[in-house]
């Protein structure tokens, strides 16, 4: 267990870095040394937000226990890698890496430094999953949408590496079983890359997961539906609303609606992260459900049958 407050730096404060910057300030048993981007305007723009020391490299921080990595996912073995090595514990956004290669040489590294690495794969973090999960223990049908409207970031990766593997981690977390085929289909719309894809999948076990993900979309929805014998289960991930359906001894239908208490699924995330670091503990997310999100994702985009523009 490491004493006094756990020394951290976040990597990367443009979107999604800056909140992580913001979650680690306000942290009791956190010191948050210092945020770093090579843009140093915007190091300095969040430094003053929570307080801290900008930087454009992490050299000059001192001595760290934990790093939160959130630069473009073409980076992050350049960054993480020497960081784990020295041993210092790294959060890294997702997907893990950019390549299958990149991602084995994260885990390897995390290894030889013995240090912590957990994903950043936010959604198993919310709320209504975690309520359901112990529900969850036979999955035989699986419909997820993520959709929204196109933003600039993220654009270095596309549609299922940036949005769909949200699902696909997760649905390989609750069926517990080799995936047998998979058929996809995309098509680029804003970006040259692929920007609505949809993705079947067919395991061993019988289940079938149907998965959608759009980042042009008007509008916002994060919504799984999960079929097994005698229930239903539809998770509303952007509303933290659960509704089970049952099926009584008597053959009747039963309805539960769950209103689940909003909860700030990065900070969970973050403080899971800081109490494996302070107390050795395990994370949720390691760097092996990192790569096996990653190695489906490129499966599906092998899979991807595309139009020609």
């Amino acid at each position: 267990m490491k004493a006094n407050k756990l020394k951290v730096a976040v990597i990367g404060v443009g979107y999604l870095g800056r909140f992580h910057a913001q979650k680690f300030a306000s942290m009791e048993n956190v010191e948050l040394v210092g945020v770093v981007d090579i843009n140093k305007s915007r190091a300095e723009e969040v430094a003053r937000e929570v307080g801290t020391i900008p930087s454009t490299t992490i050299d000059t921080l001192g001595p760290l226990d934990a790093v939160s990595i959130a630069v473009p996912t073409s980076s992050h073995a350049e960054v993480a890698i020497p960081l784990l090595e020295q041993g210092i514990a790294v959060l890294l956004e997702k997907p893990i890496a950019g390549s299958l290669d990149d991602a084995a040489s994260i885990i390897d590294a995390s290894h030889t430094g013995g240090a912590i690495l957990q994903i950043g794969h936010l959604e198993r973090f919310n709320p209504a999953l975690l309520e359901l999960r112990g529900s969850i223990t036979q999955p035989m049908f699986i419909e997820a949408h993520r959709i929204s409207p196109f933003r600039a970031r993220g654009t270095d990766v596309d549609v299922v590496l940036d949005i769909m593997i949200h699902d696909l981690d997760i649905i390989l977390s609750l069926v517990d079983s080799e995936v047998a085929s998979l058929e996809a289909v995309g098509v680029p719309v804003l970006t040259d890359s692929v920007d609505i894809a949809n993705a079947r999948l067919r395991f061993k076990s019988g289940c079938i997961a149907n998965i959608t993900a759009s980042r042009v979309s008007a509008d916002v929805m994060r919504k799984i539906r999960i079929f097994q014998p005698d229930s239903y289960i539809s998770l509303d991930f952007a509303k933290a609303k659960v509704d089970v359906y049952t099926l009584s001894e008597t053959r009747q239908i039963q309805h539960k609606h769950l209103a689940i208490s909003e909860s700030d699924a990065l900070a969970s995330e973050i403080r899971s992260f800081v109490d494996a670091v302070l107390h050795g503990g395990s994370v949720m997310v390691d760097g092996t459900a990192g790569l096996r999100a990653l190695k489906m994702a490129y499966a599906v985009k092998d899979a991807l049958i595309v139009p020609k523009k």
